[in-house]
């Protein structure tokens, strides 16, 4: 095995949820082991994204919005990326919400938008991507993002661990359908990570200092902490790999 194999020249990816946080390092990473990138975002394009690939890799990528609380929307958005590209070889699932109330005041609405745009929508996705593949006779990678509370059960978030148990469950379901058709299709489980959707936590000093102290590594992960295994899972590194859970958490479920 040389380093060629984890080159993605030629490649082109499609990352939901770019605008920010992991989706943002992926997508760099991804850029800077030379894939072109469509760079999803909820509201507003992920310009500063796209910035930071053009001056890191150059290479080329475009923007789009879409709300994937809304059915239509994964649809729709993938074939633009595919009118803009002609094709997609690798669909990186991050785009995720969290809400976070005790389950006896966890209305019906905050359980539909996070089970829609963190599982229905990605299964929509998968689904675009993977006839993609198969009508054209290509391989591809299809990268899920899951999360420690797809082991555990969290607290006061429900929904999100309902949500991101049915990803690890739904990446073995089509790695079992796909694979022989050389279509990768697993998953990477971020750790405790620096992002928008852990910011209640670290404000929180009695629940950071107890996360924390229970990560060995000892410390939160970064966004960047992700761009190996990205890369790994996009490229053909990874073409022996499926229906995988792979866990970037400094440790954390190993203790």
């Amino acid at each position: 095995m040389t380093l060629e194999a984890f080159s993605l020249d030629g490649k082109v990816a499609l990352v939901t949820g770019a605008s920010r946080g992991l989706g943002a390092a992926m997508a760099s990473a991804l850029s800077a082991a030379g894939a072109a990138v469509a760079l999803h975002s909820n509201e507003h394009p992920a310009t500063q994204t796209a910035e930071r690939i053009c001056k890191e890799s150059g290479r080329r990528t475009e923007l789009f919005t879409a709300d994937l609380a809304d059915r239509s929307a994964a649809d729709a958005l993938f074939a633009q990326a595919i009118t803009s590209f002609g094709q997609i070889d690798i669909l990186v699932n991050n785009a995720g919400i969290i809400r976070r109330r005790q389950a006896a005041q966890h209305s019906d609405e905050d359980w539909d938008e996070v089970i829609e745009v963190n599982l229905s929508n990605a299964f929509r996705l998968c689904r675009a991507m993977g006839k993609h593949l198969l009508d054209t006779n290509r391989p591809g990678k299809i990268i899920n993002v899951a999360s420690l509370l797809s082991f555990q059960g969290g607290i006061t978030v429900p929904g999100y661990a309902a949500a991101k148990g049915g990803i690890v469950q739904l990446t073995k379901a089509l790695a079992n359908e796909w694979a022989s058709h050389g279509i990768n299709v697993n998953a990477i489980a971020p750790g405790y990570m620096q992002t928008d959707n852990t910011k209640a936590l670290r404000e929180d000093p009695q629940r950071n200092r107890q996360i924390t102290e229970r990560i060995p590594a000892g410390r939160w992960g970064t966004p960047d902490d992700l761009a190996g295994a990205a890369v790994f899972l996009a490229s053909k590194a990874s073409d022996y790999v499926h229906g995988h859970v792979l866990v970037v958490d400094g440790g954390w479920m190993g203790r």
